[in-house]
């Protein structure tokens, strides 16, 4: 199997799980291929140099080592890649967040049907655990009408600088009709959130029938997240569109460690006078998200899960991946208190 990305804040800590698991069968690949040896090294895995723009290098790969799986702890530009992997029975696990690229892999469930591979996608802590929630929340009331998630993160955790890219990214996009709300969640009490494009809210509209799902960001830190979603107010993120000030920004708040490194998820489905609610809490959400992805991977290598593209909440199998993760400090509430 084929971890890309598989030195960095998510990537690492795949390569590790599934190292511990597969040993050699595990390929960790990157542009960086010193940084991939010793992170292979570690987790008794395999090291390839792989540069996702190099399209007919990672085709070689494939074939090269008689590929199994992907995992993309990066996202690649386009669909394409995922459409490689699926023409040769190939699975793919995506932990990506982009709701174009989710939505453009979901159009080739078709081919991945018939060549007998599966992609799960929204694999992670947000979009991921989110969705489970989402979907356990909606099957406790029969349906809902409105499912609301809220997402804190530790604004103290080293995350990777494709995830602040991709935050910047958020902050600068066009605002919705949506509004901040106060929001109870477990050992943080009640926190200002913000509405933030996270792929799970169009996702879920999809897989859970629901029109209206709306999801909200907010840091440990209420004093960063006034900051963010300052800038957000005063058009000044849209400025981050241009390259040279998006690098700029990116190397300023990878360095900036003002909060501790724990998160918590809360999804909320409303139908009618009637409310269901499920959160979940933890530390290290890069961590989480390569554990997410890794039990994944292992569960698409006995050959259980059905053919086809399917988000996480989408497969009976990962129901119970809040308790699973149990071990690692991960905490599952139900009503939620604050």
């Amino acid at each position: 199997m084929l971890v890309l990305g598989g030195y960095g804040a998510v990537g690492a800590t795949i390569t590790g799980a599934l190292g511990a698991r597969f040993g050699r069968r595990v390929l960790c690949a990157g542009r960086n291929v010193v940084t991939a040896r010793e992170t292979a090294a570690a987790a008794g895995a395999r090291a390839v140099r792989l540069d996702l723009a190099e399209r007919d290098a990672v085709v070689h790969a494939l074939d090269q080592y008689r590929v199994t799986a992907v995992v993309l702890a990066v996202e690649p530009p386009d669909a394409g890649l995922a459409r490689t992997c699926l023409e040769r029975g190939v699975h793919v696990v995506d932990v990506g967040a982009s709701p174009e690229l989710l939505a453009g892999v979901e159009r080739l469930g078709p081919l991945a049907e018939r060549r007998a591979a599966t992609a799960v996608l929204s694999v992670g802590l947000a979009p991921g655990l989110t969705n489970v929630l989402a979907r356990r929340a909606h099957d406790e009331l029969g349906g809902a009408d409105r499912v609301d998630l809220t997402v804190l993160l530790g604004a103290g955790e080293r995350h990777g600088a494709d995830a602040v890219r991709w935050t910047l990214a958020g902050l600068a996009a066009p605002r919705g009709t949506a509004r901040r709300a106060r929001v109870a969640l477990p050992g943080y009490g009640r926190r200002t959130a913000h509405p933030f494009p996270f792929s799970d809210q169009h996702t879920l509209r999809r897989t859970l029938g629901v029109a209206d799902v709306t999801t909200r960001l907010c840091l440990d830190s209420a004093t960063l997240t006034a900051v963010l979603f300052g800038l957000r107010s005063t058009g000044l993120a849209r400025v981050t569109r241009r390259p040279r000030v998006l690098r700029a920004f990116t190397g300023a708040l990878t360095r900036v460690h003002v909060g501790g490194d724990g998160f918590a998820v809360r999804a909320e489905a409303v139908r009618g006078p009637w409310h269901a609610t499920y959160a979940v809490t933890g530390h290290a959400q890069s961590r989480i998200t390569g554990l997410v992805a890794a039990r994944v991977t292992e569960q698409l290598l006995t050959g259980r899960l059905p053919a086809g593209v399917h988000h996480l909440d989408q497969l009976p199998a990962f129901a119970d991946l809040p308790e699973r993760l149990a071990p690692h400090d991960v905490r599952l509430w139900h009503h939620c208190p604050a």
